[in-house]
């Protein structure tokens, strides 16, 4: 009886921690909740791949737009751009006296432009200042980087400053030697809005490539075949124009050096007005065309923050004149008139606001352009302001000295909106 006491109370005694122990046992609700942490943390791994997946997949569907690719069947519906300019000009003698002063549009542009396929392009822009007038039409085929054709009216290939948008400009217009040299007032009496009417080859050599492919071309190149009349206009001469640019980046996308040339006929339209109205009776009189050789020399660094750009600019112009000889016949004097430009700007991107969107540059600018033996220096201070990135504000101060007379002032302030 003692001996089955026992054995009853060592078994109560074995099955007392037993049963504490399953009490406290931890376990299988912890691994649960440290799993479904794991997989938690995987599920948000995964859809932070799959964002970043998307996000690529959008930049290179942008990219592919943006490069005339990813369209339906090449197409892209028109785009419509363009921009505004109002101006305000003060000028002012050595003493600073007011001598005129005025506000104007500037230039009022609009532009439709798209892809017709993959690989064809077109740009049509008019200017609503000048009654209209049509400034850019033309058709890009563009089969790969390397080669591109272009045929309709736009921009000569001709010096580093033209090719740039007026409103991108550090100051408020093109320096006088490319306005003079390069078809916007030009020297010889012909063209307007350093456009023509022709045909032009361009494209990207020997590019260069990072870890994200291609980042830049060592050789941009561009040379076409123009009417050398302008905007607009037939061609009066039975000679074709040929302009052509180089640009090299050796080694730096932000560094270009660049050379161009022009070479060309032009008709002297005033010689058969001179003789037209000198009341002398002639017979059939040919009038001659006169040379319209340039050619520039220049570098540019820009790295999106600091702007140097500096180039030399020359020309000949074949002078011909109709008048009187010396036994008063009609008659026509040939000459050639020697021209030579240059300049330097520099300036400096800071950037402004809480997100760092607006973007203010102090500028300075030096240029000088003269012919036979007169010349005109220009010192240029400038601000230019965006305070949005459709707006820009510019304000130069100009001191111009001229090298066979006085001295003068000019005050410049131009708003500009782009849509």
């Amino acid at each position: 009886m003692k001996r089955k006491f026992r054995i009853i109370v060592g078994m109560l005694l074995l099955a007392i921690p037993l049963c504490m122990n399953a009490q406290v046992k931890p376990t299988k609700p912890n691994q649960k909740a440290d799993k479904a942490a794991m997989e938690k943390e995987k599920q948000k791994k995964i859809e932070l791949e799959k964002s970043d997946k998307e996000k690529l997949e959008i930049e290179r569907i942008e990219k592919e737009k943006h490069e005339g690719k990813g369209m339906m069947g090449g197409f892209e519906m028109p785009k419509i751009s363009g921009f505004v300019q109002g101006m305000y000009q003060a000028d002012l003698n050595n003493d600073f006296e007011l001598q005129d002063n005025t506000f104007r549009m500037r230039r009022v542009r609009l532009s439709v432009d798209g892809h017709l396929s993959k690989t064809v392009s077109y740009k049509i822009q008019g200017d609503f200042t000048r009654s209209p007038m049509l400034v850019d039409a033309y058709l890009k085929y563009k089969p790969c980087r390397e080669f591109a054709i272009q045929v309709g009216q736009f921009k000569t290939p001709f010096t580093l400053e033209s090719p740039i948008n007026p409103v991108n400009l550090e100051i408020f217009d093109y320096g006088e030697a490319v306005q003079q040299l390069v078809g916007y007032k030009d020297v010889c009496g012909v063209g307007a809005l350093g456009r023509d009417l022709g045909v032009m080859a361009t494209g990207s050599l020997f590019p260069v490539k990072g870890e994200e492919g291609y980042k830049y071309s060592i050789v941009d190149y561009a040379v076409g075949v123009f009417n050398g009349n302008g905007a607009n206009n037939l061609d009066n001469n039975n000679r074709k124009d040929i302009v052509g640019r180089l640009e090299v980046h050796p080694g730096l996308k932000d560094l270009t050096l660049s050379g161009s040339y022009y070479y060309g006929l032009y008709r002297n339209t005033t010689v058969e007005d001179q003789i037209a109205t000198s009341g002398i009776a002639v017979g059939k009189t040919v009038f001659p065309n006169g040379v319209r050789n340039r050619w520039t020399a220049g570098a540019q660094y820009n790295d999106g923050k600091l702007v140097i750009r500096g180039e030399y600019i020359s020309g000949q112009t074949g002078c011909k004149n109709g008048g009187l000889d010396e036994h008063a016949n009609p008659a026509i004097f040939e000459g050639i008139l020697n021209s030579k430009g240059y300049y330097a700007v520099a300036g400096y991107n800071f950037a402004l606001g809480k997100d760092k969107s607006q973007k203010l540059m102090p500028v300075l600018r030096y240029e000088h352009f003269g012919q036979a033996m007169e010349g005109t220096n220009w010192y240029t201070a400038g601000i230019n302001y965006w305070p949005l990135k459709s707006v820009n504000f510019k304000l130069d101060y100009s001191l111009i000295q001229k090298e066979s007379g006085t001295n003068s002032h000019r005050v410049v302030g131009i708003l500009s909106y782009k849509f």
